[in-house]
């Protein structure tokens, strides 16, 4: 069973990367690059940014020691062909 769960998580998680982040009002932010989470409890903690838009280095986001731009998951309002993120749950 944690078998098949391991798996349902592995595609869920590769159908988010090389979406675009968007904002409710539509500015694009860039793509998902990557998935940072929590390995004990799965959860999600931060999108990482590929392709930075201007709107998305304008916010002074979070980055990690590469210097990519970290978007935090709490931010994420909806998931479909784009990643809605709410741009005031970002700051």
């Amino acid at each position: 069973m944690a078998e098949q769960q391991s798996d349902e998580e592995k595609r869920f998680s590769k159908e988010l990367i090389g979406k675009t982040v968007v904002s409710k009002t539509g500015k694009r932010f860039g793509e998902v690059g990557d998935i940072v989470f929590e390995t004990r409890s799965g959860e999600l903690i931060h999108l990482v940014l590929t392709n930075p838009s201007p709107n998305a280095e304008r916010l002074e986001l979070e980055r990690n020691k590469q210097g990519e731009m970290l978007v935090p998951f709490s931010a994420v309002i909806a998931m479909g062909d784009y990643m809605v993120v709410a741009e005031e749950d970002i700051i």
